[in-house]
C-alpha cells in the first residue's frame, strides 16, 4: 500500500525583498504524523509554516493538501488551523467563548457548540474554567485555551508555531508532554516550528532540519541524533565535537598524526572529512590506554554527569561527558569505538565552536565547579 500524505511540497522558493529565504523545499508529511520543522533563527522554517497554513504565498512552487494544489487557497478555506507564540486571545471573552468562537464564526447549531467545546476543554484539562477570564488564567491555561480553540473545528492539520516559547522551563517541559498526548488522542497530523533542540526530540515523530532556506536532513529524532548527515545537523542537534580529519582508506580516519578505526566507506582515498564525536561517546580511560591524550581543562558538574574540557596536543578541545571526574590539569586518556564515529562530507561553511581559547595553570584550577 503506498504512503499516505495529508501534505506535499515541491519545490517551494520565497525570497523578502532581497533575501531568499526559502531555496526548494521538498517534503512530503505523513497523515497523523508530528512533524517539527527544526533549525536557527532565519532557517526559513516559520515561513514554510506560514505557505503550508495559506498565510503567505510561495514565489515558486505548489502545495497540495490531500493531493489536491492548494497554493491560491485562503487560509479559512485550508482544513488547517494555527497556533502562534501569542496566543491572540480575545480578553474580552471568557474561556468558553473564546474556544467557541470558530464555532459561532460557522453557526454551529448551539447544541453542538456546547458538546464540542466540552469535549476541547476535557482534552487540555480545562474542565471547569468555562467562566474564567482570560487575565485571569496563567501563560500555561492560555495556551491550553489557544490550542482548544484550535482544535474544536476539527482541523486535519494543526500548524503550531513556537507555541512554548513564553513559558518557563517546567512548563515547557509539562507542555512538551500535553501536546504529543493531544496530537495522539485527537489523531491529526501536527507541524511544530521550533529551535530548541529538546523539543524537537521531545515530541515528534519525524524531524525536519533546516538551515539557510534548505533542508538539511529528515528522520525520526533517533536518526537524526544517531546518525546526522552533515556537521551542521551534528553540531546543532546535541553537542559534538567536530573534527577535521583525512579518509586514508575504508573504515580508517586520521587526525592529528593519530589514526582510528570507524566504520564509514565510500570516501576517495585521502579525502578531506568531518569527524564528529558525540561527547557522551567519549570514554575516559587510563593515560597508556587512550587512543589519544589530552590535559583535563575544566570540570562542570551538569546533575546527571559531568562535562569536561580537554586539550590534546593539536590543540583541539574536545567535550566529554561522563560520570567519572577527572581534575583539571590532569592528563587523561580518552578512547571511542568505531561505531561512534561519524564521518560526514566536508561542508562549505561550518561554525568552528570547538577550538575555543583554552585556559591554562591557577586559572584552569579555579574554574573547576565539579566535585568528586
Amino acid at each position: 500500500m503506498a504512503e499516505q500524505y495529508i501534505i506535499r511540497l515541491k519545490n517551494l522558493t520565497k525570497s523578502f525583498e532581497d533575501t531568499r529565504v526559502l531555496k526548494g523545499i521538498d517534503l512530503d508529511i505523513r497523515d497523523k504524523e508530528f512533524v517539527t520543522f527544526l533549525g536557527p533563527s532565519g532557517c526559513g522554517k516559520t515561513t514554510t509554516l506560514r505557505i503550508i497554513g495559506g498565510f503567505t504565498e510561495p514565489d515558486a512552487g505548489d502545495v497540495f493538501f490531500e493531493g489536491k494544489r492548494i497554493n491560491h487557497l485562503p487560509p479559512y478555506k485550508r482544513q488547517v488551523n494555527t497556533v502562534f507564540q501569542r496566543y491572540a486571545l480575545f480578553p474580552h471573552l471568557d474561556v468558553f467563548e473564546n474556544v467557541a468562537f470558530g464555532l459561532r464564526l460557522t453557526k454551529t447549531p448551539e447544541e453542538q457548540i456546547q458538546k464540542r467545546v466540552a469535549e476541547m476543554l476535557g482534552l487540555v484539562n480545562l474542565k471547569g474554567f468555562q467562566t474564567r477570564r482570560v487575565e485571569q488564567l496563567s501563560g500555561g491555561q492560555q495556551q491550553r485555551v489557544a490550542i482548544a480553540r484550535a482544535l474544536v473545528n476539527h482541523p486535519k492539520v494543526l500548524l503550531l508555531d513556537e507555541p512554548l516559547g513564553a513559558l518557563d522551563l517546567k512548563l515547557r517541559k509539562e507542555m512538551q508532554a500535553e501536546l504529543k498526548s493531544i496530537q495522539q488522542r485527537m489523531g491529526i497530523t501536527f507541524i511544530y516550528v521550533t529551535h530548541d533542540q529538546e523539543e524537537a526530540l521531545t515530541m515528534s515523530d519525524t524531524i525536519v532540519v533546516m538551515r539557510d532556506g534548505e533542508i538539511q536532513q529528515i528522520g525520526t529524532p533517533q536518526d537524526i541524533y544517531n546518525e546526522p548527515k552533515n556537521a551542521f545537523v551534528a553540531d546543532f542537534i546535541g553537542e559534538s565535537n567536530i573534527v577535521d580529519a583525512v579518509m586514508p582508506e575504508d573504515k580508517t580516519v586520521t587526525f592529528g598524526g593519530k589514526t582510528l578505526p570507524c566504520v564509514d566507506v565510500g570516501f576517495e582515498p585521502g579525502e578531506a572529512v568531518d569527524m564528529v564525536i558525540r561527547p557522551e561517546d567519549l570514554k575516559v580511560v587510563p593515560l597508556e590506554e587512550g587512543q589519544f591524550t589530552g590535559k583535563v581543562q575544566r570540570v562542570i558538574f551538569k546533575g546527571v554527569h559531568y562535562e569536561m574540557k580537554v586539550l590534546d596536543d593539536t590543540g583541539f578541545l574536545w567535550t566529554i561527558h561522563s560520570t567519572i571526574c577527572e581534575d583539571a590539569g590532569q592528563e587523561i586518556g580518552m578512547r571511542v569505538a568505531p561505531f561512534d564515529i561519524h564521518i560526514m562530507k566536508k561542508m562549505k561553511k561550518r561554525r568552528k565552536k570547538s577550538k575555543e581559547k583554552a585556559v591554562s595553570g591557577e586559572a584552569v584550577s579555579k574554574e573547576v565547579e565539579g566535585k568528586k
